[in-house]
């Protein structure tokens, strides 16, 4: 089975407000046109220390979206059930890092945090779902902030789109040495506790050379398959390809996201499978909302991740 191709864009900022590439989500929009009305008739309406007590309102509601929250991530962990999961590999544990982004505000103390929760939950196996950095100069504090990941089975990583834009080779150089190792389109299969499991990987679809078919040729069909992938709609595709988890990053979770509102800007490639966990037919797939990226935050804190895989039947809802 081939996997279809997903049209690319070029090099740019993904949010951008070009056509196709970001979706604002019509209610957020709505919503905010109707706050400014009402607040201007408000205005109309009240003296001046209800207009003084409104501005700052505004003004605090602003510093918390671009102050605290994007400053302030959370460890986040789940545990995530597959009927036929080999019992060996009932407890294992996954670290998911998505978006460090580095070169924003807050992405190296952020990171920081996130490598220390990481070192100190000494997860099985250690997931990187690409966009490390935003500017090329910050390919050289990757080597600092990183080294002291470390995990049983490994540390993996797939590249992101801007990845791909600032110097992925030089990146995987830089990483090498501390043991990161980036899948592209390739696989590696790993033995725990006597069970099989397949940790594969793909290039980005947004800029790389995605192929999922190279990255599962061969895995065996009674073991457990892991998919990293930076872009969470491979899910779909993944799921017609027998993956059983599939860790993504990309959307940032829409930056802000808050009930009946939903995400707020999600870009291509991220507009099915948003933000948390979703699946995909039998595919569970979980998005990370990252690390770093534009210091706006709103109800949706960067995060860090631990996943502990449980033998079990799948709760739906």
């Amino acid at each position: 089975m081939n996997t279809p191709r997903i049209e690319k864009t070029r090099h740019g900022n993904p949010f951008a407000p070009t056509p196709g590439r970001v979706r604002y989500a019509p209610r957020w929009l709505g919503a905010g046109a109707g706050a400014v009305g009402l607040s201007a008739l408000f205005l109309v309406r009240s003296g001046r220390l209800a207009t003084v007590a409104l501005g700052v309102a505004g003004l605090a509601g602003a510093a918390y979206a671009m102050l605290y929250e994007p400053s302030h991530p959370r460890l986040e962990r789940i545990s995530l059930r597959f009927e036929n999961l080999p019992a060996a590999l009932d407890g294992l544990r996954i670290g998911h890092l998505s978006d460090l982004h580095l070169g924003h505000r807050f992405a190296a103390e952020n990171t920081r945090w996130a490598v220390a929760q990481m070192r100190a939950e000494a997860p099985d196996i250690l997931a990187i779902t690409g966009d490390l950095v935003s500017y090329h100069k910050n390919i050289a504090d990757l080597p600092g902030l990183l080294a002291p990941l470390r995990a049983p089975l490994g540390v993996y990583a797939v590249a992101g789109n801007h990845d791909h834009w600032e110097g992925l080779p030089e990146m995987i150089d830089a990483l090498r040495p501390l043991g990161v190792e980036f899948l592209m389109n390739t696989q590696r299969r790993l033995h725990w506790r006597g069970a099989e499991l397949t940790v594969a990987g793909v290039d980005d679809v947004w800029e790389g050379d995605a192929d999922l078919d190279a990255a599962l040729k061969g895995r065996p069909a009674d073991g457990f398959t892991l998919l990293l992938c930076h872009v969470p709609d491979m899910a779909d595709t993944a799921a017609t390809h027998g993956v059983h988890l599939q860790l993504s990053g990309h959307t940032h979770g829409g930056h802000m996201s808050l009930p009946w509102l939903g995400s707020f800007a999600l870009p291509r490639h991220g507009w099915r499978y948003p933000v948390g966990l979703d699946h995909a037919g039998k595919t569970q797939v979980y998005v990370s909302r990252g690390i770093g990226g534009i210091p706006l935050r709103l109800g949706c804190p960067p995060e860090a991740t631990i996943i502990t895989l449980r033998r079990g039947r799948r709760e739906e809802g």
